[in-house]
C-alpha cells in the first residue's frame, strides 16, 4: 500500500495524523481470535478480518462476531460489532469462522452456531457493507438439521452456480466428511443434496481423534490456481498439531474426485487457513497460531502457488 495514500486517509481514530494513529491501533497480537478470514475490498483500499471471538470459543454464552479493519494488514481498527445475536435467535453458544464473501451485490456471512439439542450448522447472514451489520437468512441453518456441521465456505463454479463446502463432523460420522451442497441463487436455501467429496482419512497425515476411526475435518477453503486447477486447503490434527492440507480436484470441477496432496501447507499447531490477495498481489495464507487456548492469533504467511500446488515462501 502506497504511504503517501494512508496519510490521507481521513478515517483513522479520532481524526488523529497518520503516525500519531498508527500507535493506537492494534496489532495481529492484540487480536485474540480463532479461524481468521481476510475479506480484501481493493475498491476502498481495506482489507476486513473476522473470526471466532477467543474468549467465548470453547465455553460461555456467546454473543456475536467481532470484524477489524486495516489498510496495511500490521495496524487495525476495531473491534466493530458485526453482528450480535437477535432476541430469539435459535442459537446461543460455539458461534465459530465467520466467513464474509461478497455475491451478487452483497456481503453475506457464513457462520457456525450451536445449541444444546440442536445439531451444530452452518447458517447465512446478509448484510449492506463489510462491516454489518449482518442479519440472519431464515430461521436457521442451511445445512442438514440432522447433521452436525460446522465452517461452511461460499464457492462459485465455473457456470456461476453458488456452492457450500462444509463439514459434516467426526463427532456424528468418526472419519470426518467434506461435502458439498448446490445453493439456491440467492443463497436463501440449499438447491441440492449434499455431495461427500472426501473423507479425512484419504489423506495420509491425520492422526485419530480422541478413539480410533475418528479423524477431523474442519475449515475448507476453495482456491481457483491461474491455471484453471481447483485445490482445497483443509484443517485436521497431525502429528506435529492441528494442521492445513491440500486436496485438489482431477476434474477441475467441484465434484472432483478429490486426491489428496503428500505435501501439508502448515504443519505445527495453527490452522483454520484461508488465502487471499494483498492488494499488490502477494498471495497470503492465513491462520491462527497457536492452536493453544487462550493464545491464539492472526498470522498471515506468504504462499506461492508452484508445480501446481500450494507452498509457504520462505
Amino acid at each position: 500500500m502506497n504511504r503517501d495514500m494512508m496519510k490521507q486517509d481521513t478515517m483513522q481514530p479520532g481524526g488523529l495524523p497518520y503516525q500519531e494513529a498508527q500507535e493506537k491501533l492494534l496489532q495481529l497480537g492484540d487480536i485474540h481470535i480463532r479461524d481468521p478470514f481476510v475479506f480484501a475490498d481493493k475498491g476502498a483500499g481495506f482489507y476486513y478480518m473476522y473470526g471466532t471471538m477467543g474468549v467465548t470459543s470453547w465455553g460461555g454464552a456467546a454473543i456475536g462476531f467481532d470484524g477489524y479493519r486495516s489498510r496495511d494488514l500490521h495496524h487495525w481498527e476495531g473491534p466493530f460489532p458485526v453482528f450480535r445475536k437477535p432476541e430469539g435467535f435459535w442459537a446461543d453458544h460455539h458461534f465459530w469462522a465467520p466467513e464474509v464473501h461478497y455475491y451478487e451485490g452483497g456481503y453475506y456471512m457464513f457462520a457456525s452456531f450451536k445449541a444444546e439439542g440442536k445439531c451444530r450448522g452452518t447458517q447465512i447472514l446478509k448484510a449492506d457493507a463489510p462491516l454489518g451489520p449482518f442479519v440472519p437468512m431464515g430461521e436457521g441453518p442451511v445445512t442438514p438439521a440432522n447433521w452436525e456441521c460446522l465452517d461452511g465456505t461460499l464457492y462459485t463454479d465455473e457456470h456461476g452456480d453458488p456452492w457450500m463446502i462444509f463439514c459434516h463432523e467426526w463427532t456424528q460420522v468418526g472419519n470426518g466428511e467434506m461435502c458439498a451442497m448446490r445453493l439456491a441463487a440467492d443463497l436463501s436455501e440449499p438447491a441440492s443434496d449434499p455431495l461427500v467429496l472426501f473423507r479425512a482419512a484419504d489423506a495420509h497425515w491425520p492422526v485419530e481423534e480422541e478413539g480410533p476411526g475418528n479423524f477431523v475435518t474442519d475449515g475448507p477453503f476453495l482456491y481457483h490456481a491461474p491455471d484453471d486447477k481447483l485445490l482445497m486447503i483443509w484443517s485436521s490434527h497431525g502429528k506435529d498439531g492441528y494442521a492445513i492440507g491440500i486436496a485438489r480436484s482431477e476434474s477441475g470441477s467441484i465434484t472432483g474426485p478429490w486426491v489428496q496432496e503428500r505435501e501439508q501447507l502448515f504443519e505445527k499447531n495453527g490452522g483454520h487457513g484461508m488465502l487471499f490477495r494483498t492488494f499488490e498481489g502477494q498471495l497470503l495464507v492465513s491462520l491462527h497460531l497457536p492452536n493453544t487456548h487462550p493464545y491464539e492469533r492472526p498470522a498471515f504467511f506468504k504462499t506461492a502457488y508452484q508445480a501446481g500446488s500450494l507452498m509457504l515462501m520462505s
